[in-house]
């Protein structure tokens, strides 16, 4: 018992001193190896901050819509449509009746619900009081389904009463300074339609939370919205698809197993209450998880997932990955390559009795002290480049310490400091004691193979970053110079909303009038992205079973030609020939896929309505470079949700001031808030630029990384051939001859690493560029400029070092021999 105890003594007296003597041994080994240090540190805590900064960015991508309580049992009701090219589109629309019909007749489903939600903001008024709000309507199961908290109301009855409305939390702090005892107050809604009005307010929940795709501070009644609509936009039949549909799936319920079954339930109910008359053009339906939305959000024929935004994050994931890599790279080359310094150390250790594993260990604590200095400082770099990185991202990131944070971040930190201090940790401790101690160092041809190639892998990886980053650039550039069509410069849109609404045309009259205005219209969406359309369009000739799908616009006289698009055949609206409210003009794609010749004053039935064609417009960009151009049409209308106006170049701050203080006369209380067209454009692309913006300081990074390990192994190489440098100078070599000789070595590494990234590089980006129907080609100046910017940035590394022995005095070097 006295020898247990004594061993238990002795234990706890000789780890403590042990670990206390590692830690002494590896702060010398650091203050010892500056220079090395240094550069170690640099490139580990930089590494660590991308990482870090990614993982961020990363972690707050992941959370999007996760915040409902069953988000595992949550899925959108998507559904498909044949493409006027033979194509199959996805739609998240649905008829408006689908939810109930799918709680009815499947017994999987537990919940659904529909929900309209306006595309243009309404003004929500409490006496003087006038706030801009969006707007959803939803039906009684609508809280069953979302996890959004009710602070006041009954949720089994606040959607049934029609006239009532529930305000977000953050809507009603704005008009009652609370979210108590308001229940009962009357407000005004104004959005310009049949739903304008006063209407009860009957509860009040949480607004949605920051990391929520839909955010809306206003909820009407979805019967509200169906009875108000129903014959006008003939919301009872089935293809109508006005709604989204959401439901819950029962637990345990394979959602794959209940696409199957659903698939052609959507084509069956339309056969059933419409005949075959149209079926061609209807779709089938599936599940997509509610919360997968945001992340995949592009689909392939017949609603076949093919990606989005997840891409993006596997491909800084990606990114984050090389970088710590790189500089682990950097530490193992420097660590091996400076060996010699330490194999008497080691040759001691193990005559004193010293086992590898314990010089394993030792080693390894030094790697994990290095990381663990480099984390000190990359938490720091972090911290620093937060507020530039949040502005790139355009995301509210913060940095704060909880439990999922401090785990990761130390996760990172261990895996790096493991995979960093392997290899030379088992390089060093598999040193032969009787060796070292006489002085010979044989370096195997393998190590020298593995450093080569660790130095290959790591500018192989710089060089295809380098490519990747032109290749986005030009095709961000291409996507802004490309003739889209039309001339959307210096044109800005704001709604008619309030008071506008009553007398539009004499307001854009007097709009006219205002000096540096060069016109104005109106239209019922947004030149990009936001349109109206469908399939009911039927043509004379049109084949049986033929369907197309068209995007349309309602426009005021003029709006085509504040545009400046220009006629193929036909006239624009015009005030000249009277009323054109029976008119459309199609683009040249709509004409081609209707296969129609002399199109001009033929009629052509739109959703039981006639219309003559009075015109072809020529093909443009109505959607992204993404998709070809479709079918479009544009029909008359002066009653439209935005306007527009065009205003001379260099004269935009005065005349927007102007048209400012104009609009406020129409509507006192309130902001004059108006986008420029460019804007909706540039939004459109807002990934690819971040995209683009992030891989460029990323791949500087990455190159800084490499270079920082390229500089240390060239000057250990200039250590290390000091006495060679020395006698090749005695014997006449010139500088040119040294730096050549030191650098034609990490040259040749250098030129094989870009030889391997260029065909991986035009693999990954040619693959990136397929996404695009318009897309730039990958030409050879692509690599031409990477590859001679790697080479330059290589020989501009090294060639310090090497200028630097080459021009040391020779009789220094060689003193000692």
């Amino acid at each position: 018992m006295v020898n247990g105890e004594s061993e238990i003594k002795i234990i706890k007296i000789v780890i403590p001193t042990m670990l206390k003597n590692y830690f002494k041994i590896a702060w010398r080994n650091l203050l010892r190896d500056r220079q090395f240090s240094f550069l170690n540190l640099v490139a580990l805590s930089t590494g660590l901050a991308c990482a870090f900064l990614i993982y961020l960015w990363v972690n707050d991508e992941l959370t999007i819509d996760k915040f409902n309580k069953k988000d595992s049992q949550l899925y959108q009701v998507m559904k498909t449509s044949p493409g006027s090219d033979g194509s199959i589109q996805t739609f998240e629309s649905t008829p408006a009746q689908l939810a109930q019909m799918m709680v009815n007749e499947m017994p999987e489903v537990e919940y659904a619900s529909s929900v309209f939600k306006q595309r243009e903001q309404g003004v929500l008024s409490l006496g003087d009081k006038h706030i801009k709000a969006e707007a959803q309507f939803a039906d009684t199961n609508y809280f069953n389904v979302f996890s959004y908290p009710l602070l006041q109301g009954d949720k089994s009855k606040i959607l049934s009463e029609k006239y009532g409305v529930l305000l977000s939390d953050r809507l009603a702090f704005k008009f009652f300074n609370t979210t108590e005892n308001i229940i009962g107050k009357t407000v005004t809604w104004d959005h310009g339609d049949e739903l304008n009005g006063p209407y009860t307010v009957t509860g009040v929940f949480e607004a949605p939370p920051a990391n929520a795709t839909d955010q809306f501070d206003i909820i009407f009644s979805h019967a509200l919205y169906f009875d108000t609509y129903k014959d006008r936009y003939g919301l009872a039949k089935w293809y109508s698809n006005s709604t989204a549909t959401y439901v819950i799936l029962k637990e345990g319920i394979s959602v794959n197993q209940f696409n199957d079954k659903i698939r052609d339930y959507s084509r069956a109910k339309f056969k059933a209450l419409h005949g075959t008359d149209g079926l061609e053009w209807e779709g089938k339906i599936f599940l997509q998880r509610y919360s997968e939305r945001y992340l995949y959000n592009r689909f392939e024929n017949d609603g076949i997932q093919a990606g989005g935004r997840i891409e993006y994050v596997k491909l800084f994931s990606i990114i984050a990955i090389f970088i710590l890599v790189i500089a682990c790279i950097n530490f193992m080359n420097l660590s091996t390559a400076k060996a010699s310094r330490r194999m008497k150390e080691v040759g001691i250790r193990k005559v004193v009795g010293a086992r590898r594993g314990t010089l394993i260990m030792q080693h390894l604590g030094e790697s994990m002290l290095m990381v663990f200095l480099a984390l000190c400082i990359g938490i720091l770099l972090v911290s620093l480049l937060l507020p530039p990185f949040k502005e790139i991202t355009g995301k509210n990131i913060s940095l704060h310490f909880d439990t999922n944070i401090i785990i990761s971040v130390l996760s990172i930190t261990l895996v790096t400091g493991l995979v960093a201090g392997s290899y030379p940790a088992l390089y060093l401790s598999g040193f032969k004691p009787v060796a070292v101690l006489k002085g010979r160092l044989n370096t195997s041809s393998g190590e020298s193979w593995i450093r080569k190639g660790l130095v290959v892998f790591q500018f192989a990886i710089s060089a295809i970053l380098i490519i990747s980053v032109l290749v986005v650039y030009n095709q961000v550039k291409y996507i802004h110079s490309k003739n889209l069509g039309y001339n959307k410069d210096n044109i800005i849109r704001f709604e008619n909303e309030g008071k506008l609404r009553n007398n539009l045309p004499s307001f854009l009259a007097e709009v006219r009038k205002i000096p540096g205005i060069v016109n104005a219209s109106s239209m019922g969406g947004d030149m990009i992205g936001n349109h109206s359309g469908g399939g009911g369009i039927s043509w004379p000739g049109k084949p049986e079973g033929k369907g197309v799908e068209f995007s349309g616009l309602d426009v005021d006289y003029e709006m085509m030609e504040t545009f400046g698009l220009r006629m193929l055949e036909g006239r624009m609206f015009s005030r000249q020939f009277g009323y054109d409210s029976a008119k459309v003009i199609f683009n040249e794609a709509a004409i081609t896929a209707m296969h129609l010749k002399n199109p001009v004053g033929q009629v052509v039935d739109m959703w039981g309505k006639k219309f003559q064609i009075i015109g072809v417009v020529k093909d443009f960009h109505f959607e992204s470079l993404y998709n070809k151009v479709g079918p479009f049409f544009f029909r008359f209308s002066q009653d439209n949700n935005n306007v527009i106006a065009k205003i001379k170049a260099g004269q935009e701050r005065q005349t927007i001031a102007r048209l400012g203080k104009f609009y406020k006369q129409y509507n006192l209380g309130l902001p004059f808030d108006y986008k420029f067209i460019d804007d909706d454009f540039q939004a459109l692309y807002a990934s690819e630029q971040r995209v683009a913006v992030l891989s460029k300081y990323f791949a500087g990074i990455a190159i800084i990384i490499s270079c920082l390990g390229l500089f240390g192994l060239a000057a250990f190489t200039a250590q290390r051939k000091e006495k060679e440098i020395g006698i090749r100078k005695v014997v006449g070599a010139t500088v040119t001859n040294v730096v050549v000789m030191l650098s034609k070595d990490f040259l040749k590494l250098v030129l094989i690493a870009v030889l391997i990234a260029f065909p991986l590089a035009w693999w990954a980006m040619n693959h990136w560029l397929q996404s695009f129907a318009y897309r730039i080609n990958i030409g050879v100046e692509v690599f031409m400029i990477a590859g001679a910017s790697i080479i330059v940035i290589t020989l501009f590394t090294i060639s310090f070092q090497a200028i630097k022995a080459a021009i040391a005095n020779p009789v220094k070097s060689l003193r000692t021999e």
